[in-house]
């Protein structure tokens, strides 16, 4: 977020808003200008009602008074005079309305967009430190707080017209009585000043609130069957009912402060009516006024009310638009952003990864850095297959992150094909490869889209022969629809297994050279795994393989992506995933450990041994829970992991 020194002064609120109505004006000129227009029709015709109202008080009714009675022709011309005069006013109102409201929404509009083209190119370091919630709210309370005073805006702006014209009707009418209801203005700046000063930190204050609402309520939905599988309702209830409160008093506190500004300033132009009416009384018993100029100035006061009262309006919303505008900004401002090279992509062939170095560290809320990768050196031939093994927290989901470029590493080099990832073009690695992550989302969409996240590129055969490669279109071809077939929220209606190989699909079918699977097939059967690994080569970057190859893999499940167009890096944990790999590199406390086959490995390596036999010394002895417990701390995993072993063991 911008920052600012902590000895920079800043604006007042109101010149902050005047700078934040002015950058909307300039993004929206044309449809302003018209409110605006039409605004000041308004705000002309009802004065000029004012002034109509003085003269047939004077030439009409007084006279009709005297005679006792009033002409046709009179009568006419009085009903048109007026009737004109409000059709005008008609059509100021209706125009001003429909322009304002277009102002408004269109600003809206526009700002939410940014907001979205930002969040979607800042890096995923960025979004680490920025709650979902907090974004939502940005999106939208914050958007909606910035450019609401655009409704009663063109409407304060028009009757500017009506204000002067009034005043130099009211002073043309009687001097004295004008200055009378003048006196009004004064009290209005006043009022305003004092209003600013209290509401303005008030406002910041509950849009903050607004914004951990938002964070809170996406936790407990994202969390829904975490909550509810642990009989947590309660205490989740109470969590965001305590963040709620919260935002009940905040906004309590602004209503307060608006309950107290509006009544104010709707009495300050009625005070002033009632001023010119006893004056005007004295006045016209004096001989000095004629009634005439008295029922005008008091109507064109009485009409100026509505018209102060529609600016106590803009200044009422310019404290949410200065917040809400900060808030805004202060993202769109954000300058992280992952640099992009020139270089195109070699077209064809499985990709060639090459780790130099590479070194990550994680940043929190409070700004403290904490290293997980520490200068890790990695190749991978093409068309092979890499098991990354380790304990919880040794790094390997990171580097997988670091793969497909998701974040770029604090220190050192990622190669793909021999270019650092950093000299692609933007979206060239995501030409050269594909992340199935742990976490497997499925949108509330049809296969097809969850497919093909609506490229329009991919046709149904590309998405069925991904989904043939991924072993899910025996599922698909039963599901109600098939492709059509709209997936309950999350995926609700599928199993983990079948989650997990939809999100395989999404992956193939855009036919990747280099693959990376973070422990993406856990819930898959272990047979079906070893298909679907050895089926990679029919999905070629370069196209030359064919479906006959889907089940063609190596019998003993190795070197299911030799030879093939696809590199494989694969995060596993189960001995059954980790013996389909070429190589396995042993990961441990942020570094390799070692590296090599999976029977090297047990040979050589006691850490990678201890991991991955963990359960193994358990099946043959079940009474051994303390040998169990060494073998796991010997890993480097806590109790918490022994239970995650247990749920992939019994995969």
């Amino acid at each position: 977020m911008v920052k600012r020194d902590a000895g920079e002064k800043r604006p007042g609120t109101l010149l902050r808003g005047i700078r934040v109505i002015g950058i909307g004006i300039r993004q929206e000129p044309a449809i302003f200008s018209v409110a605006v227009l039409m605004s000041a029709l308004y705000g002309a015709g009802t004065a000029g009602s004012g002034w109509v109202l003085g003269r047939v008080t004077d030439r009409v009714l007084a006279p009709a008074f005297e005679r006792g009675g009033i002409s046709g022709r009179d009568l006419t011309l009085t009903g048109l005079a007026l009737a004109g005069v409000a059709v005008l006013t008609a059509v100021g109102v209706v125009g001003r309305r429909v322009a304002a409201g277009l102002t408004s929404f269109r600003l809206m509009a526009r700002y939410r967009r940014l907001l979205t083209r930002q969040y979607l190119r800042l890096p995923l370091e960025w979004h680490h430190r920025h709650p979902a919630g907090v974004l939502l709210s940005n999106a939208n309370a914050d958007v909606e707080a910035t450019w609401q005073v655009f409704a009663p805006l063109p409407m304060a702006i028009g009757v500017v017209v009506m204000l002067l014209v009034a005043s130099v009707a009211m002073v043309l009418a009687d001097p004295v009585l004008g200055a009378v209801g003048l006196l009004v203005l004064p009290w209005v700046v006043v009022l305003n000043a004092v209003y600013q000063r209290y509401m303005s930190p008030a406002v910041t204050h509950a849009q903050a609130e607004r914004g951990e609402v938002s964070s809170v309520a996406h936790e407990s939905l994202e969390a829904a069957a975490v909550v509810k599988s642990l009989g947590r309702e309660a205490s989740e209830t109470e969590r965001f009912a305590v963040t709620a409160a919260r935002l009940r008093h905040a906004n309590v506190r602004a209503g307060r402060l608006r309950a107290a500004f509006d009544p104010l300033m709707e009495a300050i132009p009625t005070l002033g009516t009632l001023s010119v009416l006893a004056v005007g009384a004295w006045r016209v018993r004096g001989g000095h006024a004629d009634t005439g100029d008295v029922v005008q100035v008091a109507y064109l006061l009485s009409l100026v009310a509505f018209p102060l009262r529609s600016m106590g309006w803009v200044l009422g919303e310019i404290p949410r638009t200065v917040v809400g505008w900060e808030r805004t900004s202060a993202v769109l401002a954000e300058t992280d952003a992952m640099p992009y090279g020139s270089v195109a992509p070699a077209a064809g062939g499985a990709v060639a990864v090459g780790l130099e170095e590479v070194a990550y560290a994680y940043t929190d809320e409070a700004g403290e850095h904490y290293e997980v990768l520490h200068d890790v050196d990695l190749t991978v031939r093409p068309g092979t297959t890499l098991a990354l093994v380790g304990p919880t927290g040794s790094g390997k989901s990171t580097l997988a992150t670091l793969l497909v470029r998701l974040v770029d590493p604090a220190k050192g080099v990622v190669r793909l094909d021999g270019h650092d990832a950093r000299d692609l073009r933007a979206g060239g690695v995501a030409e050269l490869a594909a992340l199935v992550p742990q976490g497997t989302f499925v949108f509330n969409d049809t296969v097809r889209d969850n497919i093909t996240l609506g490229d329009a590129r991919y046709s149904d055969d590309d998405v069925w022969r991904a989904l043939g490669v991924a072993r899910a279109d025996g599922f698909v071809k039963h599901l109600p629809h098939g492709l059509d077939t709209v997936i309950g929220e999350r995926g609700a209606d599928l199993s983990g297994g079948q989650r997990q190989r939809l999100a395989l699909a999404r992956a193939l079918v855009r036919r990747p050279r280099l693959l990376v699977l973070d422990d993406a097939t856990s819930a898959i059967d272990p047979r079906i795994e070893a298909e679907i690994l050895a089926g990679l080569g029919g999905l070629s970057g370069d196209d030359t393989g064919d479906d006959s190859g889907d089940d063609s893999g190596d019998d003993s499940g190795h070197g299911s992506g030799r030879g093939s167009g696809v590199t494989v890096v694969v995060i596993a944990y189960r001995r059954a995933t980790i013996a389909l790999a070429d190589e396995v590199a042993y990961l441990e406390n942020g570094r390799i450990a070692d590296r090599g086959t999976h029977a090297e490995l047990l040979t050589r390596s006691a850490g990678y041994r201890r991991l991955v036999t963990a359960y193994d010394h358990d099946d043959e002895d079940p009474e051994r829970p303390d040998d169990l417990a060494a073998g796991l701390v010997a890993a480097g995993l806590d109790e918490e992991d022994e239970n995650d072993l247990t749920e992939m063991t019994r995969r």
